[in-house]
C-alpha cells in the first residue's frame, strides 16, 4: 500500500474525524473507500454500491411531515 499526503482544512478534518468516530471508522478508511470507488467509476457498479451504502447510513430526512413543497414550487421564478 502507498501513502498519500493531503492538504485539508483543519476544521473540515476535525468534522470528518468526529463523523468517522460516530460511524466507528477512520478518515483514512473513508478516503481509501472513496478513492477506490472513484477509481472504479468507469464501471459504475462499485461507485454506485458505495453511494447506496452511504445513503443507507444517512440520517438526513425531510422532517416529520415529509416534503411540504411541490416540484412546481421548487422551480417557481
Amino acid at each position: 500500500m502507498t501513502n498519500l499526503t493531503l492538504a485539508i482544512d483543519e476544521e473540515v478534518l476535525l468534522r470528518a474525524r468526529m463523523r468517522a468516530l460516530r460511524e466507528r471508522t477512520s478518515v483514512n478508511a473513508v478516503v481509501r473507500s472513496f478513492v477506490s470507488a472513484y477509481a472504479d467509476q468507469g464501471g459504475d457498479g462499485a461507485a454506485m454500491g458505495w453511494l447506496l451504502e452511504l445513503a443507507d447510513k444517512s440520517t438526513a430526512s425531510s422532517g416529520v411531515d415529509g416534503r411540504t413543497w411541490t416540484r412546481d414550487d421548487a422551480h417557481e421564478r
